[in-house]
């Protein structure tokens, strides 16, 4: 199957080529132009399970989409995930039925909104939530801004199809901020936050605000803790953050993230008769979790946690959640994902059901829904082909900048993609010349079609596999002396080595492609009619994953240009 898969994109991207060829089409000395992008993934676990007609799979978003938050107004269903210093931020999707899925854009898509610019790819933006307000009609994202000085921020709008506010910077400190409107009018917020004495090391509270929704701001001397350490603080819990509040059948719920974001996670549940507490755990913590289970199960799903919940159009409830697919050797590359689970709140607490068993890959889906990933503009899931020949504008917002916006060096031509590069490379805290696409199957090829003349030893285009500015591959053209070169150069610990190094006679085009097997990734290239030849032989896929390279974010194939270029030639 992976091979007919293969053959196939590349039977297309040989099209491309030939047409490119017969153009004569020389660029700009210095300016890459990518022809095109042809991305497949396949991945066992979905061979292994087909879907039947009433099913689909979970994660409904595959790779670096953490953090899920959703609402509901009416039939409308709105979902968005932490961007961290990714431009721009906050990817957010519309549903009628939980199952398909479009994206319709980003909440934080102009300069004055996101403030990254000179931030590490794990700061930025953190765990927005969004929440429509019936007494206002007015849909509100409240997040965590690590850069630019914003801190805690609320953006509100009308209709989220058509844009967003500038930030509201809020007066309180700590992350993870939830609001809620209820039934009467009034508004709270609850977030994570430092308690005044730590106890141990991942001692945190929740607290309570009220917030006034004239002024956008919370009321002063209104905050109480609300939790103290977690479920049970004799058992030193750690890392109670993400908090949500809800009403149910008139009592409060709040519903947090227990035990940090990696294999401790969980979600648990407390229950009050006012939206200030006191909140009392439910007799069974976690509802949410695959902490507990055997670390050699097959298919393996984990990590569950920081869950959100919303009544869907059933009548029965689903919760999203991320969860992470490690690879064969157990290490995390395609970051922390967006799952979702049918929700059993029929007694008084919500379960998720399964969320305390190995989490499958398909879901029967709600009533009456039709399964349309990946058609009519829905986002695909499952082992799919993505491509793009950059003849639309706007690109894909599946392609993103990291730190700049990408509106400041990317330009679609009549030939592809042109991107001017900026003197810094990919190892700086600073904008980088980068079109980036996240890295969602662990299993995947992922070609590109480059025309491109370097000017010097400084310039070098190509595909750069990107986990962070201190842990990457780069793979592209460069110069030394009169001859052109394509190098492979790995970077861990921010500290770079060349890997391998090949003298290429005609440089426009020549084709690309970097493939992943779990941990072994190869880069290969070709240049006319020649087949793929391989430089550097088998790589270890380890500096992209979470484990060793830290961060919250997945990995990303980046096109790639820079005029400051380090890697050198052997």
């Amino acid at each position: 199957m992976k091979n007919q898969i293969k053959l196939l994109a590349l039977g297309a991207l040989g099209a491309i080529i030939s047409s490119c060829a017969d153009t004569g089409f020389k660029p700009e000395p210095g300016t890459p132009v990518f022809k095109d992008f042809i991305y497949t993934g396949n991945d066992a676990v979905y061979t292994n399970n087909p879907l039947g007609e009433d099913e689909f799979y979970s994660p409904i978003l595959q790779g670096c989409y953490p953090d899920p938050s959703i609402c509901r107004k009416g039939d409308d269903y709105y979902l968005v995930c932490s961007s961290f210093a990714i431009n721009p931020g906050v990817p957010i999707f519309h549903s009628k039925d939980l199952v398909n899925w479009k994206q319709i854009g980003h909440v934080l898509d102009r300069p004055s909104q996101l403030k990254v610019e000179d931030t590490g790819i794990s700061a930025g933006i953190y765990a927005p939530t969004i929440r429509y307000n019936p007494n206002n009609d007015t849909f509100y994202m409240i997040t965590t801004q690590f850069a630019g000085g914003i801190g805690n921020m609320v953006v509100k709008t009308k209709d989220p199809m058509q844009g967003w506010s500038d930030p509201i910077k809020l007066n309180f400190e700590g992350i993870d901020p939830d609001i809620f409107f209820d039934d009467n009018g009034k508004a709270y917020i609850v977030h994570n936050d430092a308690p005044e004495k730590a106890l141990y090391e991942g001692h945190r509270v929740i607290k309570v605000w009220e917030y006034d929704t004239e002024k956008d701001q919370i009321i002063p001397e209104t905050d109480k803790v609300v939790v103290n350490g977690g479920v049970d603080l004799s058992k030193k819990p750690i890392w109670i953050e993400a908090p949500h509040l809800y009403k149910k059948d008139g009592k409060y719920y709040l519903m947090c993230a227990e035990g940090g974001t990696g294999g401790w996670h969980s979600e648990v549940i407390f229950i009050a008769d006012s939206p200030k507490g006191p909140f009392k755990p439910a007799p069974k913590n976690p509802i949410l979790s695959q902490r507990h289970l055997p670390a050699d199960r097959p298919e393996k799903v984990d990590w569950a946690g920081h869950a959100d919940l919303v009544e869907g159009p059933d009548g029965k409830y689903y919760g999203v959640f991320l969860a992470i697919r490690p690879n064969e050797t157990n290490r995390v590359n395609t970051g922390r994902e967006t799952f979702i689970l049918p929700v059993d709140w029929t007694g008084t607490f919500p379960v998720f059901e399964g969320g305390l068993e190995p989490l499958k890959a398909k879901l029967k889906m709600p009533q009456g829904v039709k399964n349309m990933t990946g058609k009519d503009g829905y986002f695909p899931n499952g082992n799919f082909t993505f491509s793009d020949s950059f003849t639309t504008t706007p690109l894909d917002y599946r392609w993103v900048g990291v730190r700049g916006a990408k509106e400041g060096f990317v330009s679609t031509t009549t030939e592809g993609l042109s991107i001017t590069p900026y003197e810094t490379n990919i190892k700086a805290k600073v904008p980088t010349s980068t079109l980036f696409y996240r890295q969602q199957h662990i299993n995947f090829t992922a070609t590109t079609t480059l025309s491109y003349i370097p000017r010097t030893e400084k310039d070098l285009a190509g595909i750069t596999c990107y986990q962070s500015e201190s842990f990457n591959y780069v793979f592209g053209v460069t110069k030394k002396a009169e001859d052109n070169y394509l190098v492979l150069q790995r970077t861990a610990k921010g500290s770079s080595t060349t890997i391998a190094s090949v003298k290429i006679e005609d440089t426009t085009p020549i084709k690309l492609q970097v493939e992943a097997e779990g941990n072994n990734y190869t880069f290969s290239y070709a240049t006319g009619k020649d087949e793929f030849k391989n430089l550097g032989e088998t790589v270890s896929g380890d500096i992209l994953s979470t484990n060793v390279a830290g961060g919250f974010t997945g990995a990303m194939i980046g096109l790639y240009a820079t005029s400051g270029n380090d890697a050198t030639i052997q």
